[in-house]
């Protein structure tokens, strides 16, 4: 029950700008759209995740599936929610060689996860909206089954805050180590982003 030491190499390079322009979309500011396309950048949020072959993951936002693509290269499944209706062609064309991934349209903090995810063991990997972090927190941590391991793309500022020492947590940190020990697994510049 290793880890499988994925090649990811293999993956080629997503280029944001030109999957939008070739489908006719922008970046959507009022829904915090950023696409990380950084190759290392998306290697190091694999590795953190930790995938083994028969894992199953949930993605929240798999935008244009930049994440998406080294997720499926590692796991048995992945789950990937997206709410902006706008993204599901291009979506759909960047994931068309992996047969192991489930593009669901809807609002994840709608969602009953239980309802989309058959596996009680999974994993959670994600690069979400800023605008809605402690509430994408929230659900995951309040639904069943919970996962094993969640790894966010979020703002270092509240990285830290979760990650701070007693005596200066917030409600959101006191939340999240109650239910299991935070790290941050890497910093991503911003140059890693489109926009």
């Amino acid at each position: 029950d290793h880890l499988r030491m994925t090649d990811y190499r293999s993956i080629p390079p997503l280029d944001a700008h030109a999957v939008l322009k070739r489908f006719q979309l922008r970046a959507d500011k009022s829904l915090g759209q950023n696409f990380l396309q950084d190759s290392s950048a998306l290697e190091k949020i694999a590795r953190a995740a930790e995938i083994q072959g028969d894992d199953c993951v949930l993605e929240i936002g798999p935008g244009l599936g930049s994440l998406t693509r080294y997720l499926a290269a590692s796991a048995q499944k992945v789950t990937a929610v997206e709410l902006d209706p706008d993204l599901l062609a291009p979506l759909r064309a960047v994931l068309s060689p992996y047969q192991n991934v489930n593009v669901i349209h809807g609002d994840i903090l709608k969602l009953n996860i239980s309802e989309i995810i058959e596996q009680p063991d999974y994993l959670v990997a994600a690069n979400i909206p800023y605008n809605i972090t402690s509430a994408i927190i929230r659900h995951l941590l309040e639904s069943t089954p919970k996962p094993r391991r969640v790894v966010l793309t979020i703002q270092k500022e509240v990285a830290e805050r979760i990650c701070a020492a007693p005596g200066d947590l917030s409600l959101l940190a006191l939340s999240v180590q109650v239910y299991g020990r935070p790290s941050i697994a890497a910093k991503i510049p911003a140059g890693a982003f489109h926009p």
